[in-house]
């Protein structure tokens, strides 16, 4: 037996001491990426259109004076409601007075003109059976009593345009409404010309808004259906969205649509009726209408957030059974709230992923985790932005 010699036993040492060296060891595969998903729901869901309006009096009227004199008098407070036949103005009526007399004068002096000319014509009517007087005397007297009946009939109508004229010095309103700013003052010589002031029934208020034509043409029929029903009858369907984002607490009814497309826009001018009994709304405010226009019947919707867009294509990501990704070209609808309305490309209860998209390629498998759906929001699906006439269901 040879014997060891210690740098050998060193060495064969340090050979045990290396670590052994084997086949490299494989990377562990990553778990698939987790997505939220929902599956598509259905349901019945009713779509409104809206459309910017301004509000305008149901009536206005300018009021004007019919004479012309000095404004002694403003009866009523500006922007006061105001009945018909409420006094707005005064315009000194002694002119009008003196003139009323002056024809009443020459009224009567016509009248004793006439009974005297009368009193002629009856006593030649007697002379003239006996032959005392000829029949071109009595023709004479005939024209005469005519002509002073034909004077009293002008002293007449002289009386009654002075009266007219001395009642117009109190014009009044014609009707109920808001009365507006005064564009006089007392001590002015007003004319007929000149606008005094305007009145506006509020209540109802009106809203004026326009339909694209387009839109007209596909709800005429509906648009004739609800003018052919008398305005108490026709239902009162139609929000009012304040300036603030308000919803006004009274519904309005369709009133009527113009006669005429307007040949610049292509649009059509449409008007409703809203109840304003506090007069809170006033002329000249700038609102929203909404209504609904048409209801879509087991409408297959999808989180809007799950829709992406390739161009000009509109993509949704499927979780298919075995927790892959299936690219989807969709068509979509309107929207409705969050969701959009999916007419096709998409069954109801398939999975789509609502977050995670960008994780998501075709084929990948993926952990898909339920999506938590917040609470939709208080008002119908909107189709924009067409604007509804009122009285669609």
């Amino acid at each position: 037996m040879k014997p060891i010699y210690p740098s050998r036993l060193l060495a064969v040492l340090a050979v045990l001491a290396l670590p052994a060296c084997g086949p490299k060891q494989q990377a562990e595969t990553p778990p698939p990426p987790i997505v939220l998903v929902t599956p598509a729901t259905s349901a019945d869901v009713p779509i409104t259109s809206e459309a910017i309006a301004t509000l305008d009096g149901s009536t206005n009227t300018q009021i004007h004076s019919q004479v012309t004199g000095y404004l002694i008098k403003q009866a009523y407070s500006e922007g006061s409601a105001v009945q018909p036949g409420d006094l707005l103005f005064e315009i000194d009526p002694k002119p009008f007075q003196a003139d009323l007399d002056k024809a009443m004068a020459s009224l009567a002096n016509s009248q004793a003109q006439l009974k005297r000319t009368q009193q002629d014509l009856d006593r030649y009517a007697s002379l003239v059976k006996s032959g005392a007087v000829s029949q071109q005397e009595y023709q004479t007297e005939l024209q005469n009593n005519l002509s002073a009946q034909a004077d009293v009939d002008a002293a007449q109508a002289s009386v009654s345009t002075a009266q007219i004229n001395l009642g117009y010095t109190r014009i009044s309103s014609p009707i109920g409404g808001v009365a507006g700013h005064a564009n006089v003052y007392v001590g002015d010589l007003i004319s007929p010309d000149k606008l005094l002031t305007t009145v506006s029934t509020v209540n109802p208020i009106q809203a004026d808004f326009t339909l694209p034509e387009q839109f007209y043409l596909d709800h005429a029929d509906q648009i004739a259906r609800v003018a052919s029903v008398p305005m108490e009858d026709r239902p009162e369907n139609i929000q009012l969205i304040l300036a603030d984002g308000s919803l006004y607490p009274y519904k309005g009814r369709f009133y009527y649509i113009n006669r005429q497309v307007q040949a610049s826009t292509g649009a059509i001018q449409a008007y409703a009726l809203f109840p304003n009994p506090d007069r809170i709304l006033r002329p000249g405010q700038y609102t929203k209408v909404r209504a609904i226009t048409k209801q879509i019947d087991n409408a297959v919707l999808i989180p809007q957030r799950a829709v992406t867009q390739l161009l000009n294509l509109n993509q949704v990501f499927v979780v298919k059974a075995d927790n892959t990704v299936e690219v989807r070209n969709v068509t979509l609808g309107d929207t409705a709230g969050p969701n959009w309305i999916v007419t096709a490309g998409l069954k109801e209860g398939e999975r789509v992923v609502v977050e995670g998209i960008q994780k998501c390629q075709e084929g990948l498998l993926v952990s898909p985790q339920p999506y938590e759906t917040p609470p939709a929001p208080d008002q119908p699906p909107t189709n924009a932005p067409a604007a509804q006439p009122p009285g669609k269901s």
